[in-house]
């Protein structure tokens, strides 16, 4: 029989910012796919439904609660899945915080701390926990969702793109360091997508205006399409592939 090489079958995988959105959408495909996926939010209540859900239909996974701006935090999570599980196979951060939407001379100093603590130091300090016991275990796959904001800055979204940025470059730093020990990191960059998250822009009727007509196919993602991309990264489909970043955005970025 011809290998199934999306299989993740016997894979633990945590991902980052699973409530809602893109990370739910991640997290329901992984399962689908045999992983065994753990949710992970700083709110974990709300990752229940998605987690009895993923059960529901065959899959296998849990919820751990962790805000990835704490750090002591982050070590407690990866403390408790060397306890259950002796090892994690997937990371995907997708946590993120965009808390102010203005011109990027007003930006309060409170939003940019929460931004940048979020977007570069929780991405930063969960792929170096994550990325240790990879490793150790010599493999491991880690994708960071960034932005197609990362590439061109969006408008009334500065430090959210500058920390967006930082994150493609993260990916590559990562890749870089750790291909020697069979870890592979890679970067999701998507376009506008129809979630919560980004409800700002979807609101937004003049930023609409200006950016449907750059983009080709004409229409925001939705998150189900992100996380088809993030599964081809973590699977064995790419086992040649790292510190690359991977384009979703309709023809935007074009």
């Amino acid at each position: 029989m011809e290998r199934n090489h999306f299989d993740l079958t016997g894979k633990v995988a945590v991902i980052a910012g699973a409530s809602r959105g893109i990370g739910a959408e991640i997290a329901k495909i992984l399962g689908e796919y045999g992983a065994h996926v753990i949710a992970s939010s700083r709110d974990g209540a709300r990752c229940k439904p998605l987690v009895e859900t993923i059960i529901k239909e065959g899959g296998s996974a849990e919820v751990q609660t962790c805000h990835i701006g704490k750090l002591d935090q982050i070590e407690a999570l990866f403390e408790t899945i060397d306890q259950v599980h002796g090892r994690v196979d997937i990371l995907v951060n997708n946590a993120a915080a965009n808390p102010y939407y203005g011109h990027i001379l007003d930006t309060p100093v409170l939003a940019f701390e929460k931004t940048v603590e979020i977007n570069l130091r929780g991405y930063f300090f969960m792929s170096a926990a994550a990325g240790r016991r990879m490793k150790r275990q010599g493999y491991g796959s880690i994708v960071n969702v960034a932005s197609a904001g990362g590439v061109s800055p969006g408008d009334k979204q500065g430090i959210y793109s500058i920390t967006k940025a930082g994150i493609l470059n993260m990916g590559k730093a990562f890749a870089r360091e750790c291909g020697r020990f069979g870890v592979r990191v890679n970067t999701l960059v998507p376009g506008l997508t129809e979630t919560r998250f980004a409800q700002a822009l979807h609101d937004d009727e003049e930023f609409m205006a200006q950016m449907m007509p750059h983009t080709p196919l004409g229409r925001g993602a939705q998150p189900s399409e992100m996380a088809a991309a993030v599964l081809y990264l973590v699977s064995d489909a790419a086992s040649y592939t790292t510190g690359s970043s991977v384009v979703v955005d309709g023809g935007y970025l074009a």
